[in-house]
Parts: C-alpha cells; sequence; structure tokens
C-alpha cells in the first residue's frame, strides 16, 4: 500500500503562538517520536530519550507558570499538544499527562518555597514524574488506601505498596497519597518523594497487552524518609488534592484517547482509499463509507467535548463533570474508532504489519485508568441527578 501521511487536524487555537507551539510539536512528533514508535513499542522500550527533548523544548510544563519553568499555556493549547502526541505515539503523550499530573499537587497547593525549590527542576529541568494514589487492594475505592506515612521528629516514615504506577521503576519523583490518620478521605497527606530516596524500589513491570513501552508496575516503601518541607498542602488534605488533579488529569486522559482515535481514523482513510476490490477502492463501498462517516464524526465529537470542558477550567468555572464527560465518551470513542479501523483493514488489520492492531491493544486501557469509565457515570449521574441514597 502507499504510504500516505494523513492531513495534520485543522485545530482553533486562541493565538498565534498557540500555533507555533503546535508546529513545533508535529515537527518534533513526525521527525523524532514516529519512527521509532512501532519498533520501541514492540520491543518495551521506554523512550527517556523523547522526554528529554521534550523537556528541552519546553512542553513537560505547559499548563504551568512560567516562573518556575512551565509554559503559560491554557488547558486548551495543552490538551491539543497531548493529542498530537499521542495520535503518533500514545506512551508519549500519556506520560505527559501523568507527568503534569504528578506535577499538580505541588503546582496548586505548595508553599512558594516548596514551588520555587522543586518546580524547575520538574518542569522544565529533565525530571520525569509519577502519580501514586492506587494501592493493590484499593483503586476506585482509592478512599481506602492502606499506604501510611508516621510522624517521626521532622520526618515522616512512608510505609506501603501502590499499584498501577505509570513510570513506576523509572520517575524522578514520586506524589504519594499516604494514610496519617484516621480511616476515610480526611485522613490522608500528600507528600512529594524523590525517586532515589532510600527504601523505595519497583516491582517488575506489569506485562500488559498494549503500551509496552510505559512501565507500569508496584512501587514499594519500605520506611522511606521525607522531611515535613516535602509534605504538600495540610495534613489530611491529600485525598482532595488527589481528586482535584484527577478532574484535569481525565481531561489528558481524553486528548490522548482523541489522538489515537485520530491516529487509527487516518490509517483506515488511506487504507480505504488504496485498497482496490472488484475494480474499485472499498471506499467507495457504502457500508464502509458510512463507517468512515460515523469514526469520523465521533473523533470530531470527543475533540469539541474535551476543549469545551478545558474552555470551563481556563475560565476558573467548575469542571469535574465535563471531564468525566470527556474522559468518559473519549475513551470509548477510541475503543470504537480503533476496533472499527482494524475491520476496515480486514486481515491486514490483524496484523503487525500495520499499526491499527497496537491503536486497538491501547485504547482499551484508556477506558480503564484514571478513574474506570464506570466510575465516571457515577461522577457524571451525581451531578446530574444528586447523590446516591439521598
Amino acid at each position: 500500500m502507499p504510504d500516505r501521511a494523513p492531513q495534520p487536524v485543522d485545530r482553533q487555537l486562541p493565538t498565534d503562538e498557540a500555533r507555533d507551539l503546535i508546529s513545533l510539536v508535529r515537527d518534533i512528533a513526525q521527525r523524532e517520536i514516529a519512527p521509532k514508535a512501532a519498533e520501541e513499542e514492540d520491543a518495551g522500550r521506554f523512550p527517556r530519550e523523547a522526554f528529554t527533548l521534550l523537556s528541552q523544548s519546553g512542553l513537560l510544563g505547559l499548563p504551568y507558570d512560567s516562573e518556575y519553568g512551565g509554559g503559560d499555556q491554557p488547558y486548551e493549547v495543552y490538551l491539543q499538544v497531548l493529542e498530537e502526541l499521542a495520535a503518533v505515539r500514545l506512551t508519549v503523550g500519556l506520560g505527559i499527562s501523568v507527568h503534569t499530573l504528578a506535577s499538580y499537587a505541588l503546582a496548586a497547593h505548595g508553599t512558594k518555597q516548596q514551588q520555587v525549590e522543586h518546580l524547575p527542576a520538574m518542569l522544565g529541568g529533565g525530571l520525569l514524574g509519577a502519580y501514586c494514589l492506587s494501592e493493590p487492594s484499593s483503586g476506585s475505592d482509592a478512599a481506602s488506601l492502606r499506604t501510611k506515612a508516621v510522624r517521626d521528629g521532622d520526618d515522616w516514615v512512608i510505609t506501603g505498596t501502590k499499584a498501577w504506577i505509570t513510570h513506576g521503576g523509572i520517575a524522578d519523583f514520586y506524589t504519594v497519597m499516604a494514610r496519617t490518620g484516621e480511616e476515610g478521605p480526611r485522613g490522608i497527606t500528600a507528600f512529594l518523594v524523590p525517586g532515589d530516596a532510600e527504601g523505595l524500589s519497583a516491582a517488575a513491570p506489569e506485562k500488559k497487552m498494549g503500551m509496552k513501552g510505559s512501565p507500569t508496575a508496584q512501587v514499594h516503601f519500605d520506611g522511606v524518609r521525607v522531611l515535613d518541607e516535602r509534605r504538600i498542602g495540610e495534613e489530611g488534605q491529600g485525598f482532595a488534592i488527589a481528586l482535584s488533579a484527577l478532574d484535569s488529569g481525565r481531561l489528558g486522559i481524553a486528548a490522548c484517547a482523541i489522538g489515537l482515535a485520530q491516529a487509527a481514523l487516518d490509517e483506515a482513510v488511506a487504507y480505504a482509499t488504496d485498497r482496490r476490490q472488484f475494480g474499485r477502492p472499498i471506499a467507495d463501498f457504502q457500508g464502509l463509507r458510512f463507517m468512515l462517516a460515523d469514526m469520523a464524526t465521533q473523533v470530531e465529537a470527543g475533540r469539541a467535548l474535551y476543549l469545551a470542558a478545558a474552555r470551563l477550567r481556563d475560565a476558573g468555572r467548575p469542571f469535574a463533570k465535563q471531564a468525566a464527560m470527556a474522559k468518559l465518551h473519549c475513551t470509548d470513542t477510541a475503543m470504537r474508532v480503533t476496533t472499527d479501523a482494524v475491520q476496515i483493514l480486514g486481515g491486514y488489520g490483524y496484523t503487525a504489519d500495520f499499526p491499527t492492531e497496537r491503536y486497538m491493544r491501547e485504547a482499551k486501557v484508556l477506558q480503564i485508568v484514571e478513574g474506570t469509565n464506570q466510575i465516571q457515570r457515577m461522577v457524571i449521574a451525581r451531578h446530574v441527578a444528586g447523590p446516591e441514597g439521598r
């Protein structure tokens, strides 16, 4: 089949600076990330050099304050950067989303001294972060976490295990939620833990069906000592910080999902317009044309939904309901569109010679991470119909 490059997405961007930023991202993505993506994913290699380049290019701290090395970009722009990167390699797009999530607690709730001391290296100094909330026995029920932090003089001693940690074992810093008080959400506190802390270790990465280049691992805290000055926010505020971070993080997942879906749509269109059967391109057959039309509509609707939520966030308005809707719709869209792309390619779609099978495997995890889509429905329903058991 001819190698037909897809047309860039026609984006509505608020400034010339944002348009230049998207052009830079597309250049880096096509020149530095795309050529190695399939090979490295197949081999399970994490592209640390790509993240180093993205950090040097100012792309690891886009939504944060330039005073600390960030990019001063609105979420409306930051999310479209994620979409562009995820369309080329989900490991990279999702990795930046997770890094942004891990940086959120300090950027939004840290003291001025903490921000001055740590944020520049986190946002533009080549460091990579991980977010530690889930545990082996507390996933969706995150408020029941068991990892403990016990006060010892000016230190806290953290003991426990976190699970499903993206960048587990390779991160330079971990934003960790640990229990410092009573059971339930009010007894949880947030900490910034350096990746080389004594007593911190990671298990072997999970063997996953997709995103093999992105390590996901349990992280063990065996009496890890951190100074009280690395506590973020007040004691007992950690769960509220975690949920606030996840509202924004879900928008990152939504944008990555649309990037992946767009890549699958582009591949399906290129194949369908080149592949000939019965003397004409298969894109001429109505059944297949309607599939492509539905795929394109779902992608556009998802993009509009996550951008609408981002604009609410940028305006300082409540956006939790819309973030949950975006995460739900966009990740379900990614699953449908990638599955349909495999179907359009037929037997070729099921082989590793084309990227559609990888897109389909990768899409599934997006319906699970940062709150399963069943949890998103619960969040949306509470906003629409009120809390359960009233």
